[in-house]
C-alpha cells in the first residue's frame, strides 16, 4: 500500500481518536478556567498547560492502541513508556506552537480562551499527526 493511501486511512482515525483528546483538553480547560483559576496567567497559561497534559495521555493511548497499533510491540511495557516519553516531547513542541497561536488569537481577536484553544488545536494537531506518522510510530 502506498504511503499516501496509508496516510489517507490513518488520518481520519487520528482525527476521530484525537477528538476525544480535544474533548478532554477542552473540558479540563473549562473546569480550570471557570472554577480554579481567576487570573490571566491561570486562564491563559497554567490551565491550558494542565489540560494539554491530560489530553496528551489520552491522545497517546489512542495512537498506541488504535491508530498505529500495527507499528508497536505487543505486550511490551518498555515500548509503551519509551514511545510515550518521545510522544510527550513531540507533543510538548506542538504545545508551544499551540500556545503561541492561542495567545495570538486572544491578542488579535479577543476570543474566549476555549475558542482560542480549539483554533490553536487545529494547527498543533497537524504537527502531532506528522510526528506520529514519521517519527514516533514510524515504520521500521
Amino acid at each position: 500500500m502506498g504511503w499516501t493511501v496509508e496516510i489517507a486511512k490513518k488520518f481520519p482515525k487520528f482525527v476521530l481518536a484525537n477528538g476525544l483528546g480535544t474533548v478532554v483538553d477542552t473540558a479540563v480547560l473549562w473546569i480550570l478556567s471557570h472554577f480554579v483559576f481567576h487570573s490571566y496567567a491561570g486562564d491563559y497559561l497554567l490551565a491550558p498547560l494542565l489540560s494539554f497534559e491530560c489530553a496528551v495521555f489520552t491522545n497517546f493511548c489512542s495512537s498506541f492502541f488504535f491508530i498505529w497499533k500495527d507499528r508497536v510491540e505487543r505486550g511490551s511495557v518498555r515500548s509503551f513508556f519509551r514511545k510515550f516519553f518521545f510522544y510527550n516531547i513531540s507533543s510538548s513542541m506542538a504545545f508551544l506552537v499551540k500556545m503561541g497561536f492561542l495567545l495570538l488569537f486572544e491578542l488579535f481577536f479577543g476570543w474566549n480562551v476555549v475558542i482560542c484553544n480549539l483554533a490553536a488545536l487545529c494547527i498543533s494537531g497537524m504537527i502531532n499527526f506528522s510526528m506520529g506518522e514519521w517519527v514516533i510510530f514510524r515504520k521500521k
